[in-house]
């Protein structure tokens, strides 16, 4: 990719003390492809000043409001060009309608929206914007994903039979919402979080890496969904089997609530000619095992690294990249979608990136899941 000026970057959210929004702005400059020039970076006015001041934006272009910010960068000549959401999930759908009409592109964190109206609407106003949507399932990001999705696509496992997908966390074991603890209390809220807890808030992560993975839509699921902390509202563990249309079959496993485990993102894929199992805490490894031969692990820029996984590393075999690369390069793969937007150019095909298409599924996933576990529904297609 040339080394063209730095795409002029806004953010909505992720003040102080905000995890996401340092996470967003780490990847944002990690190659050197955005500069965050603009933010309405807090719902209080007050903090939204100071967290900007930290950050070292001009007073000029710190901004007490989403509203406010749209209005004033999309009349700017210098104004921003893209712009990340990293409010809570109740906050996605009207800052991205807003910046999406202004003519800004539009990269949010996920999941796409709190209820799957607001998610429906959202793809409306997108199709009619002349702005790129971009939605970070950072995880999709990383080498050796992509590897086993090249891996998948050339048939190199053989027709798939069996996907699970897990994603497990300890954090909300005992009920830190009730003592003060921010993250935990917006992602246990409905009104907030919308109606999935650990489904909305990691499940849906599973869901998109092993639709991206395997490329298999699903067709429909049977969800048991289960909240373990006391009067808690949302589910804090979920247990998912999944019918692909192609004649798969999966599961899918999404807890906060499991101690010993911290992040514990486990995508394995079975076919009739063999398998693959990634961990997203051991990322820089792939295990792939031919059916009736000893396994083999693979590694980032290892011997046997397909191009898929090469063209997004940086460094040699052996040397660790993580969570921030894998996220950065969802930044990257953005900023080459929106040069390429504003040139007129076509996205190269190598280049990929979550969709709000991607996000609208993910929604309709949840919706799925509550329907199916709360009225003991069974089956529920997606």
């Amino acid at each position: 990719m040339s080394r063209a000026r730095p795409i002029r970057l806004g953010m909505i959210g992720g003040g102080a003390g905000a995890f996401i929004g340092a996470v967003h702005r780490f990847a944002s400059r990690l190659d050197g492809h955005y500069q965050l020039l603009a933010g309405a970076l807090s719902s209080s006015p007050e903090r939204a000043r100071e967290s900007g001041a930290a950050l070292g934006l001009s007073e000029g272009r710190i901004y007490d409001t989403y509203q406010d910010m749209a209005v004033a960068e999309a009349a700017r000549a210098d104004g921003v060009e893209a712009v990340a959401i990293v409010t809570p999930n109740h906050m996605h759908f009207a800052p991205a309608k807003a910046f999406l009409q202004a003519g800004i592109h539009v990269i949010c964190d996920k999941p796409l929206t709190s209820t799957i109206e607001d998610a429906e609407a959202l793809a409306k106003i997108a199709a009619k914007a002349n702005a790129l949507f971009i939605l970070t399932h950072n995880y999709t990001g990383y080498p050796m994903v992509r590897q086993a999705r090249e891996m998948v696509q050339s048939s190199t496992l053989g027709a798939l039979r069996v996907i699970q997908a897990e994603y497990a966390q300890d954090w909300l074991t005992e009920s830190i919402e009730t003592e003060g603890q921010k993250q935990a209390a917006w992602r246990t809220d409905p009104a907030r979080s919308g109606a999935g807890g650990a489904i909305g808030d990691i499940g849906t992560h599973a869901f998109n890496l092993l639709r991206f993975v395997t490329g298999l839509r699903v067709g429909e699921l049977a969800a048991d969904l289960s909240s373990f902390g006391p009067g808690r509202a949302l589910d804090d563990n979920a247990n998912i089997m999944l019918r692909f249309d192609s004649g798969a079959r999966g599961h899918l496993w999404a807890s906060q609530v499991a101690p010993g485990n911290e992040n514990g993102l486990r995508l394995r894929i079975y076919g009739d000619k063999g398998g693959l199992e990634w961990a997203q805490e051991d990322p820089n490894r792939l295990w792939y095992t031919p059916f009736g031969e000893p396994k083999r692990l693979l590694t980032r820029n290892g011997a046997g690294a397909l191009d898929a996984a090469t063209r997004i590393s940086r460094i040699p075999p052996g040397h660790p990249e993580g969570y921030l690369e894998g996220f950065a390069n969802l930044y990257s793969e953005a900023a080459i979608a929106i040069r390429a937007f504003q040139t007129g150019s076509a996205i190269p095909p190598e280049v990929h990136f979550p969709t709000l298409e991607d996000g609208l599924e993910g929604m309709r996933f949840i919706e799925a899941a509550v329907k199916s576990s709360s009225a003991n529904a069974g089956w529920v297609a997606l």
